[in-house]
């Protein structure tokens, strides 16, 4: 008998504005790994991955042709440069602990650690204007 295989969400897509950049500042500052670069013509996939959450992708995207029209594409850009898109959650095990070692790598938060809701939590944004929530595990 063979071994069902997994279900379930494997990548998340996030737009940014520049690869390279999103590459170097999710691995060297956020201290996630690569998953998978490759080339498709002007077309890359590229994701990275938590070191601690194998199954699952964060793929880092950009708004552009082929998959996005131009027009479309230069739309989204400017979205998401003013941090319209929606928050993403990085739970942590102590939110003060990795805000200070994030901040020591040159990660711009945009909140401080503030305790509520019975846990605590902080904010900060990607190169590209993607805002995150670090979320201290209960």
């Amino acid at each position: 008998m063979s071994t069902p295989r997994r279900q379930g969400v494997a990548v998340v897509g996030l737009y940014v504005l520049d690869q390279d950049e999103a590459l170097a500042f999710y691995t060297e500052k956020i201290g996630f790994v690569v998953h998978t670069d490759v080339k498709n013509g002007p077309f890359r996939w590229l994701t990275v991955q938590h070191p601690d959450q194998p199954s699952f992708q964060l793929g880092l995207f950009a708004p552009a042709p082929p998959v996005i029209d131009p027009a479309s594409a230069e739309q989204l850009r400017a979205l998401v440069a003013k941090g319209t898109m929606p928050p993403l959650v990085l739970e942590v095990a102590d939110v003060a602990a990795t805000y200070a070692a994030m901040r020591a790598k040159g990660v711009e938060f945009t909140q401080e650690p503030v305790v509520r809701f019975g846990s605590v939590d902080a904010n900060f944004r990607d190169p590209s204007g993607n805002a995150w929530k670090l979320v201290q595990s209960r």
